[in-house]
């Protein structure tokens, strides 16, 4: 945390690594020292003096510059300078509200009655001099000076929103950037020459695109090309500041612009896609995405500093990828030991106004700034602001005066900014990279520009903004603003900005000529940290088991450290029954359960040099008590990890924030960029995951085939119908298999805790990662049933991807086999066993996909005599795994020999995933377990 300097405010407590973020703590400071007179308020701010010590304060300077004041002069002057004061808090506060932001002049923004002179009774008092205490860099000056100060500070192309900051440092920092006339707006001319370079290369680039390419869809930045110098501003002051690695996300306006002329892919590789010629899946090695989703990297250099960039590909669904590139840029900064400063890796977000406003994913993840665990040291947050959503104006989008309020919620400092005025674009952005270094906070430029075209560039915008489309038809282009100011200034010569001009478009024409004969590389997926990972050889590799199993001498060493208990940490007495019991589990070589399956594969693989991460909410203790990860000391509360004190690789676990979209896609970026750290998500309730579905659909199941990103990404979905109701029963088991196809995902059902244990080995030893998507068991958890021995984590054991029957039956005597996936298998081998069947057999998958046909044909073939299939299954009909698994059943049957299809077990088709009468539930079990055992019962309960 950054503490202020003044010796007058106490110090806070240590807190567990440092806390930039929304400064919860400066606020308690705050009010410790809202109390300690008036002395103090004064040191921070002379506009917060009280009058009788701006009254001293008058006295002594008037003294002092040899203008002594009788009592009447005194008293007047004090009021005069009280009333100055009252000003310039005023602008500091709300002059933005008046800056000069629209190009286009059609908003009414700068209409502000209390920012006048009228309004604080100095009207026509424009001639007097006041004291002002050193406020603007002033001690003696002139009403009319200082008014006119405040307007050139605070109402010109930039305007700052910083006053709802509580910490002051922030605030005065922020405040001599803007106040102190050597740090305002200033650029040399080869630096003005440089920015109208970049401006002309995005304007060009752009019209290029549409005069190539016509009618085709480009998201063109037209409009906003001030971005693109500002852009590469954020990479040579970023590089000044100690940047290493910028990794961006952005809305579909103006990626190809900033994929070009920020991230300096080859004009000729976008001109070749744009001619189809990386759309096809021989190309790309997979389905593709269309040109304005797509990613890059690359290396630039300004300086001799070189900056390593990335651009997240992303879907259409706005604002998406906003979490995805903040957990890449966390997995960067573990890898460079970053954690810390946070100094190296920037995240840089750039939105469009309506979307920023709009999606509630902006504010999951900028509730994530600043949290244990979640922190980045800050973001750069760019609002594209077009002043228009699609075809919706911002009066009927919002109800507030600017789309980046929101990020008021984290005192984030927000920098309003007219796109007309390159300069003050740049200005800007350099600002807020001084800024997030400095203190590790997220910070917002909203950059007031319009969009040229219609939302695409096929749109008629004038079908719903005829107004706007009229004053933007007769507007200038940015690049001629610039231009004649710069010829006003005397920087440059007429005809100067035309040869850049011509320069810039006989370059591009080169280029699309050499884009007809470019052939592109082969996708290189597994550079860098991905280094000897590839993809599946073949589809049967993707399904492949490896070996597992674990060391007796590495099992028995993670049974200690799961089991002691340090002499300095006070454990809850029922964590001690726990681990009593756990203790005994590991000397007798029985009856372990899930947790501790589950903690010796993350123990194992620490100990084997991986990383391992786990987050969601309450996943530290786990939501049924289950875990343990963490031990809280009940005298002092400071935690206890026990699998983060084994060597070699590192062991963290967080309880997130209450969030399952954000923090989904959170650690589907941390995934994606760190393939050699276990990274899993846990959901409460398995079925709370349908918050987070835009992930799941478009960058978990599909990113591979869109984008050519692998991913290990793992969900831990808590799952089972124990009679909780719909909304504690079903992680949408249905759902995920539905997004099943060309080996893209991994779906399993598991039902011991040795099986789980591997299954989370089996994700990171072998040479490929694909997401994995468990649904976890609840009451299994401490089902007597449910239980494994350790000679299943040990030896040449793996993971089963189809569990047998507990009960040995001969593969010849059995006449009925029943398949099933999960919780229902202890119900049905209760059942069957209780009632003395002994030629039904109860096969259970494990694994729902990629579907084990080839060994589930082995098994069909052995039984000789078999006569049905039943597939049984809790959820409802159209639920569950029914609909995905019978003709897939059916398929290894007749691949057996054995010409048959599955019946069907378990609830009838229903609206909602369960009911949420106990009775009701108990009755529907029951009748299903009869159902798929073939027992004569009453089957009313059956009925939903």
């Amino acid at each position: 945390m950054n503490k202020p300097t003044s010796s007058l405010i106490p110090d806070l407590p240590d807190q567990e690594g440092p806390q930039p973020g929304p400064s919860w703590g400066n606020a308690k400071w705050l009010n410790q020292v809202s109390g300690a007179g008036e002395d103090l308020a004064q040191a921070m701010d002379p506009t917060q003096m009280s009058l009788d010590q701006l009254k001293g304060a008058v006295e002594k300077a008037a003294k002092q510059a040899g203008k002594p004041l009788d009592k009447d002069a005194l008293q007047h002057a004090a009021d005069i300078s009280n009333k100055a004061m009252t000003l310039v808090r005023l602008y500091r506060v709300r002059g933005h509200m008046a800056a000069d932001l629209d190009p286009l002049g059609l908003s009414d923004h700068g209409k502000v009655d209390d920012l006048t002179l009228e309004f604080h009774g100095l009207a026509g008092m424009e001639d007097e001099e006041v004291y002002v205490s050193d406020v603007l860099g002033l001690e003696w000056t002139t009403i009319g000076k200082l008014y006119a100060r405040l307007r050139e500070v605070y109402c010109g192309n930039v305007g700052l929103e910083y006053m709802h900051i509580a910490d002051t440092e922030e605030r005065r920092f922020l405040q001599d950037k803007f106040e102190s006339p050597g740090e305002t707006i200033q650029f040399s001319p080869e630096g003005k020459k440089a920015i109208l370079g970049a401006v002309i290369r995005g304007e060009q680039y752009e019209a290029f695109l549409g005069k190539k390419y016509v009618g085709t869809k480009r998201f063109g930045l037209d409009g906003g090309e001030s971005m693109i110098p500002a852009l590469e501003a954020v990479i040579k002051h970023g590089g000044q500041l100690g940047v290493r690695e910028i990794i961006y996300g952005m809305a579909h306006r103006g990626r190809l612009n900033v994929l070009a002329n920020v991230m300096a892919k080859p004009y000729k590789v976008i001109f070749h896609e744009f001619s189809g010629g990386s759309a096809s899946p021989e190309d790309v090695g997979g389905s593709g995405d269309v040109k304005y989703h797509l990613g890059t990297s690359t290396d630039r250099a300004f300086d001799d500093i070189e900056v390593h960039m990335s651009l997240v590909p992303n879907p259409s669904h706005l604002e998406a990828v906003n979490p995805v590139v903040l957990g890449k840029v966390r997995a960067q900064q573990a890898i460079r030991d970053d954690l810390d400063a946070h100094a190296e890796v920037l995240p840089v977000l750039i939105h469009g106004d309506a979307a920023f406003a709009g999606q509630g994913v902006v504010w999951e993840c900028l509730g994530l700034s600043g949290v244990r665990g979640y922190d980045t040291g800050g973001c750069i947050h760019f609002i594209i602001n077009n002043q228009i959503g699609f075809t919706t104006s911002p009066k009927f989008a919002r109800n507030s005066p600017y789309p980046s309020d929101v990020a008021k919620g984290v005192q984030a400092p927000i920098l309003h900014v007219n796109g007309d005025d390159p300069e003050a674009v740049t200005f800007a952005c350099k600002l807020a990279v001084e800024y997030r270094q400095r203190f590790g906070r997220d910070v917002v430029i909203d950059m007031w520009c319009y969009r040229r075209f219609g939302h695409n560039e096929g749109d008629e915008p004038k079908f719903t903004q005829p107004l706007m489309y009229d004053e933007i038809r007769k507007h200038p282009k940015v690049s001629k603003v610039y231009q004649d100011r710069l010829i006003a200034e005397g920087e440059i010569e007429e005809g100067f900005a035309d040869g850049l001009v011509k320069e810039f478009t006989d370059h591009l024409e080169e280029e699309f000529q050499a884009a007809k004969s470019y052939k592109p590389n082969e996708a290189d997926w597994f550079a860098g940290r991905w280094s000897g990972l590839h993809k599946p050889a073949d589809a049967e590799s993707a399904r492949r088991n490896i070996e597992t199993a674990v060391s007796d001498k590495l099992f028995d060493s993670l049974g200690r450290t799961l089991t002691t208990v340090p002499d300095d940490v006070t454990i809850h007495k029922t964590l001690g029954r726990v681990l009593k019991a756990k203790a005994e589990m590991f000397e007798n070589g029985q009856d372990f359960d899930w947790a501790t399956g589950e903690a010796l594969a993350f123990g194992s693989l620490v100990t084997e040099g991986y990383g391992v991460r786990l987050s969601g909410q309450d996943s530290g203790r786990g939501t049924f008590s289950q875990r343990h990860a963490v031990w809280i000391d009940q005298k002092t509360e400071d935690k206890y990890i026990p699998l983060s004190t084994l060597p070699h690789g590192k062991f963290e676990v967080y309880d997130s924030t209450l969030s399952e979209y954000g923090v989904l896609g959170y650690e589907y970026g941390f995934a994606m960029a760190d393939p050699k750290t276990l990274v899993l998500w846990e959901a409460q309730f398995g079925d709370f995951a349908n918050g987070a579905q835009i992930m799941i659909d478009q960058f978990i199941a599909s990113g591979e085939a869109k984008w050519l990103r692998a991913n290990g990404l793992v969900m831990l979905l808590p799952h089972g119908y124990e009679g909780q109701g719909p909304e504690h029963s079903s992680a949408r088991l249905e759902r995920f298999l539905q997004l099943c196809a060309n080996d893209n995902i991994q779906v399993c059902n598991i039902t011991e805790p040795a099986n789980y244990f591997h299954v989370l080995r089996r994700q990171m030893l072998r040479p490929f990662r694909k997401p994995l998507v468990i649904m976890t068991p609840k009451s299994l958890l401490r089902h007597p049933m449910a239980k494994s021995p350790a000679s299943d984590f040990t030896g040449d054991s793996h993971f089963m991807r189809i569990l047998s029957d507990r009960t040995e039956i001969a593969d010849e005597k059995v006449k009925r086999l029943i398949l099933c996936s999960g919780k229902v298998a202890y119900d049905l081998i209760e059942k069957r066993d209780a009632e003395g069947l002994d030629d039904v057999s109860i096969v259970r998958l494990e694994q729902l996909y990629p579907f084990p046909g080839e060994p589930l044909a082995v098994r069909l073939k052995r039984m000789t005599n078999l006569q049905e299939i039943v597939w049984c299954q809790e959820e409802p009909q159209n639920n569950g795994a029914w609909t995905f698994v019978d003709r897939l059943i059916e398929d290894a049957a007749n691949a057996a020999g054995k010409s048959m299809r599955p019946i069907y077990a378990g609830r009838d088709a229903a609206a909602s995933p369960a009911t949420g009468l106990a009775k009701r539930h108990q009755e529907q079990q029951e009748a299903l377990v009869a159902d798929a055992l073939d027992l004569k019962s009453n089957s009313s309960g059956k009925k939903a």
